[in-house]
């Protein structure tokens, strides 16, 4: 089944770009599906900012986020996208060479662009204007159409099912309902900023119930189903979803699985107090849901969340960091290498220390990295056309290490570069 997105927009012009990051932020932990935020300035500086902004925006929260901004050049289109965006919004009415878009698409895809239209400017009232800007933008790549300002008549209702783009509504629902919106053919989905502050994983149960075909937090067995310990509760192992950090060990019962499922948020069932807790409450230092799993005895939780703060009661991130035993292995896990030598380079930029090599790379500048990136990138080639694959091991680490050299010389981390490839796939 494919459902209708419910997107959270956010007016980022003339918003102080902390604000407008805890807004994001509160989206996201609240249940929204996708996140737009727009800065329509025409001034280029403005638009630098916003693109900053975004890029931190992007960092912090993990569903999609679209950027509307305006585009002057295909640069614009290229930052816009360098972000971290998964779309960039597109106003046509102040769109200046509509080649921009041909190029655009060319160079990034065709699922990239978006194209802003404006339903309450009478030029776009004419099916026909209407059409032939359609017939336009998809020849030149556009993904689909945005359109706000939409009063809904059944002409309308033609005009958006007959489009020959997919069609996101932004709307405010001061007049219209979310519902009505979503059940529009050919409506992927509805932009609103209507939900600030609310809880947007009850509304979406309560559109769902009402037929709109939306992505609710449904869970794939009941509580029922699992088996309890003597006194009805199931254990729950708790992780943090990036790094695998276990970070507790808590109880449910039926009640508080129910409303971790309803709500997002870990709920518990307090075995010392006797009562429903969700984790966070006093604190603040919430669980947001990622994931939930069950064994294969169906007698124990495993949840992924992200963590706010701490997990334990006595500051700790987690409740387990009080070490018993060690043996002494000659690799962890082998996945945190990078981010281990990526710190240790890290700190010699920061730290310089007579006799590194590191901070003899440093010490020469952008261009003795670079020399030595294209010289290791070289030795690979060569390397890899011997049969030996001992050599190409070697030689790819060595680029691995003067890469990462050069990105923190760049500013650049591994969060951005993994961020990159999960946009892209």
């Amino acid at each position: 089944m494919e459902y209708k997105k419910i997107i959270s927009y956010i007016n980022a012009e003339n918003e102080m770009a902390e604000s407008v990051l805890k807004r994001a932020v509160r989206y996201d932990r609240s249940g929204a599906d996708a996140l737009f935020i727009y800065n329509y300035s025409v001034l280029e500086s403005e638009r630098e900012e916003f693109f900053l902004s975004a890029r931190q925006i992007v960092r912090q929260v993990d569903i999609p986020v679209l950027i509307g901004c305006c585009i002057g050049r295909f640069e614009d289109i290229k930052k816009a996208l360098y972000t971290g965006a998964k779309q960039v919004v597109i106003p046509y009415e102040k769109l200046s060479d509509p080649l921009l878009i041909k190029e655009g698409a060319e160079r990034f895809g065709k699922d990239k662009l978006l194209i802003e239209l404006n339903a309450a400017d009478e030029k776009y009232a004419a099916p026909l204007i209407l059409d032939d800007i359609v017939r336009e933008m998809e020849k030149y790549g556009a993904a689909g159409l945005l359109i706000k300002h939409l009063t809904v008549t059944d002409s309308v209702r033609e005009k958006v099912k007959s489009a020959g783009l997919p069609v996101l509504i932004r709307d405010s629902l001061m007049r219209n309902d979310m519902g009505t919106l979503l059940l529009m053919k050919n409506v992927s989905g509805v932009a609103t900023d209507y939900y600030e502050n609310k809880n947007i994983f009850a509304i979406k149960r309560a559109l769902k119930e009402s037929g709109a075909p939306v992505d609710t937090f449904d869970t794939a067995i009941s509580f029922a189903q699992m088996k309890k310990n003597p006194d009805g509760l199931v254990p729950v192992i708790v992780q943090d979803y990036k790094n695998n950090e276990v970070l507790m060990l808590a109880y449910m019962d039926e009640m508080a699985y129910n409303k971790t499922v309803e709500t997002g948020k870990m709920t518990y069932f307090s075995r010392e107090r006797q009562k429903l807790w969700v984790k966070g409450e006093e604190s603040g230092h919430f669980q947001y849901v990622k994931s939930l799993s069950i064994d294969c005895d169906s007698d124990t939780l495993l949840a992924k969340v992200m963590q706010v703060g701490a997990a334990c009661h006595t500051g700790n991130r987690s409740c387990f960091y009080r070490e018993l035993l060690r043996k002494t292995c000659r690799f962890g896990n082998t996945m945190n290498v990078l981010e281990e030598v990526f710190g240790v380079i890290l700190d010699r930029k920061e730290h310089p220390k007579e006799g590194s090599y590191t901070t003899y790379l440093f010490d020469k500048g952008i261009d003795k990295i670079l020399k030595k990136c294209g010289e290791e990138a070289t030795e690979i080639v060569i390397a890899a056309k011997n049969p030996n694959k001992e050599e190409v091991k070697y030689e790819i680490a060595d680029f691995l290490y003067h890469m990462m050299v050069l990105m923190a010389e760049c500013g650049v981390d591994w969060e951005d570069i993994t961020g990159e490839l999960v946009h892209r796939h």
